[in-house]
């Protein structure tokens, strides 16, 4: 009995160990995007004028840098220096809300040596991004229509303008970001091109990603897959808005949907969580991501910086009432992640063609033809 608990705290320690490890390979991974695409995306974004190229600059420029949280600060940066206007910043957003969902694909990518396993993951990795998908297909139309969320965005702004701001400190960017800066630190003394600096970080990322999904998901596996099998799919899965509000206050602290959803993946690969059961914490996610934004922007003063910080949350909370309430629209993101996660199963290739088309290769394309067109 004692060797069983030593054994179990030994396991649980390991646990602990990966998921930091998990943890420092997403933020490493988005030094290594930022490195190579922050220029980029700033450029990009100037180029916008048409909202459907504003849409997939968002889409495109934040599948670069790995994080809608960057190319949103970078768009109200703009806004409030008056480089472009509130409604060209808007579609902008919107597509770096699906373009943020990259990183769930690229985290289920990490369990493609297993195809059960790489089945369950890539429809957990993409159930996101079909929702918000969804999301854009209902709101994108009615903005250009109404402008009704930068209407509702501007009168929310007005309200909270003299609000001071509030500066909050993610626990998990502090607690990862000593690791993060010694491998920074090391790969930079290579004195290697700032290209290659990144690249090498990038590769860094992706070993120490897939790693510490592997471990955790076999650990997870002989510890607790079936108490957490029952407690997660019955009392989380009957209980949405309290989960809904757990994971939108869990999102808020640690500052990134991305790692609340990539931390689910290894769950929903293990076959403890189902999509069912995922897809409250999704929605939690997107409206706790867009907590701290707002409480930045509070400091600025700025009505317009403002505006686009509350567009960005009502564009999620829209997402999230108009379609998760409704029996038959909240099924087909969970219908499509399935189908896809099928054919990843079938063909793993699959799932990195999906990627590279929806994320990289329709925006670039898009943007290209706009732009012959002006």
């Amino acid at each position: 009995m004692h060797n069983e608990k030593i054994k179990a705290l030994f396991k649980l320690i390991s646990v602990l160990a990966f998921v930091y490890l998990f943890l420092v390979s997403i933020g490493l991974m988005g030094v290594a995007f930022k490195g190579f695409g922050k220029e980029f995306a700033e450029n990009l974004i100037k180029t916008t004028s048409n909202p459907f190229v504003g849409l997939f600059i968002g889409i495109l420029a934040t599948s670069i840098v790995q994080s809608s949280s960057t190319t949103t600060s970078i768009v109200v940066g703009m806004v409030g220096s008056g480089v472009i206007t509130v409604s060209n910043a808007i579609p902008i957003v919107m597509g770096a809300n699906i373009g943020t969902t990259v990183t769930g694909i690229l985290v289920s990518i990490g369990h493609i040596g297993r195809r059960e396993e790489f089945k369950r993951a890539v429809s957990g990795g993409t159930l996101d991004g079909f929702f918000k998908m969804m999301c854009v297909a209902i709101i994108f139309p009615l903005e250009l229509a109404t402008g009704a969320l930068s209407k509702i965005g501007a009168w929310m702004s007005s309200t909270f303008v003299n609000v001071g701001g509030v500066k909050f400190t993610s626990p998990i960017k502090t607690a990862t970001k000593p690791i993060i800066h010694f491998i920074e630190t090391l790969v930079m003394q290579l004195k290697a091109s700032p290209g290659t600096t990144y690249i090498l970080l990038l590769i860094i990322s992706l070993i120490l990603l897939f790693t510490a999904l592997y471990y955790i998901v076999k650990l997870m596996r002989t510890m607790v897959a079936k108490r957490a099998e029952i407690v997660l799919n019955n009392v989380i899965g009957k209980h949405g808005m309290l989960t809904i509000i757990a994971a939108t206050f869990f999102t808020a602290v640690i500052q990134s949907s991305s790692i609340t959803i990539a931390l689910m993946i290894p769950l929903i690969a293990a076959g403890i969580l189902t999509l069912e059961t995922m897809y409250p914490l999704v929605m939690g996610a997107n409206i706790g991501t867009t907590v701290t934004a707002i409480l930045a922007s509070f400091a600025t003063g700025n009505i317009a910086a403002l505006t686009v910080a509350f567009v960005h949350f009502l564009f999620n909370m829209i997402g999230l009432l108009c379609i998760y309430p409704i029996t038959i629209l909240r099924k087909i993101p969970i219908f499509l992640s399935k189908k896809l996660g099928d054919l990843a199963y079938k063909k793993r290739r699959y799932a990195l063609i999906y990627t590279l088309i929806v994320f990289f290769i329709i925006p670039a394309l898009f943007i290209f033809i706009f732009e012959m067109l002006k």
